[in-house]
């Protein structure tokens, strides 16, 4: 059913002064939305200026026939869909690489013992290998002296125009350069959505996934893509030793991201996909937080 918010609103402005409104409706997707998306999409709509603090109130869903385009949850007006698998303790990755440990190195209850009554904290210790989770692939992690994360620039990682392939693995495990032929991938970071990360967490996932073929790989790279993302266990066919698609990728400087998911949340073209691991020196991979920004 058709969802909708009433409520009131009161915005401060820094420099002084303030707006108010009583009874606004708009529409919305989902069951509710929170009093922060509610103020930033006010904010963004009303093309606001110094804006201090934002207070919703009386705040009610009601179930009326939408009068416009809904506005998203969780982003106001920006859609910002998740590529990224959760990093949990006990995760397997990659069959035969140790799964992360996820604990306290000081725990809420001893930290208790420090502070002063009524204020805690928690600070988390993580062992793991750098390939976990949803991660990104940079030169290094192939050739020894190709460049790491701390040398990759945000060009590279960050805002990059995007561009789905759809290539059902029910269809087609090799994935050759026919699938990228006709499409417009130069400087493009390209994400080939599989479908396989459905099995994310499985058995199945480490067993006979989908992949691109070497042929690809080099039709990318002739090509000048930015950055090639998959969403299944490894952008490589793993039945053999060689790794052809790392190999001409990442001697090219184009980064690779692998266990992407949600693709299909996100259209073939108009928006940008990032990636951003920390920038450490000396490591080639590492998890990111990846994204996609699609454009309304």
């Amino acid at each position: 059913m058709d969802k909708r918010v009433k409520f009131d609103f009161e915005i401060d402005f820094t420099n002084g002064g303030g707006i108010q409104g009583q009874d606004f409706r708009l529409d919305i997707v989902g069951d509710d939305i929170s009093d922060q998306a509610l103020a930033d999409y006010l904010v963004n709509d009303m093309r606001l200026l110094m804006v201090g603090a934002v207070r919703i109130l009386n705040k009610e869903i009601l179930v009326e026939k939408h009068k416009r385009r809904p506005i998203n949850q969780s982003t106001g007006r920006t859609n910002l869909v998740d590529l990224s698998h959760v990093i949990e303790h006990g995760l397997v990755t990659y069959k035969g690489l140790p799964a992360p440990i996820i604990c306290d190195y000081l725990s809420r209850e001893k930290s208790r013992e420090i502070y002063e009554p009524g204020t805690e904290f928690q600070i988390g210790k993580i062992e793991m290998v750098a390939n976990t989770g949803t991660y990104l692939d940079c030169p290094f992690h192939r050739y020894e002296h190709g460049k790491d994360l701390s040398q990759i620039g945000l060009d590279k990682l960050a805002d990059l125009e995007g561009l789905v392939i759809r290539a059902d693995y029910r269809q087609n495990l090799a994935i050759g350069p026919e699938f990228f032929k006709d499409k417009e991938i130069r400087g493009r970071a390209v994400l080939v959505h599989t479908g396989w990360a459905d099995h994310w967490n499985t058995e199945r996932y480490f067993e006979n996934h989908p992949y691109l073929t070497g042929e690809a790989a080099e039709y990318l790279q002739k090509c000048g893509v930015k950055l090639v993302g998959i969403d299944s266990m490894n952008i490589d066919n793993t039945q053999g030793k060689s790794r052809p698609v790392h190999s001409t990728l990442l001697g090219a400087e184009i980064l690779i991201v692998e266990h992407l998911c949600n693709l299909d949340q996100v259209p073939d073209e108009g928006f940008t996909f990032s990636a951003l691991p920390p920038k450490f020196k000396g490591v080639g991979t590492f998890p990111v937080r990846a994204l996609a920004k699609v454009r309304s």
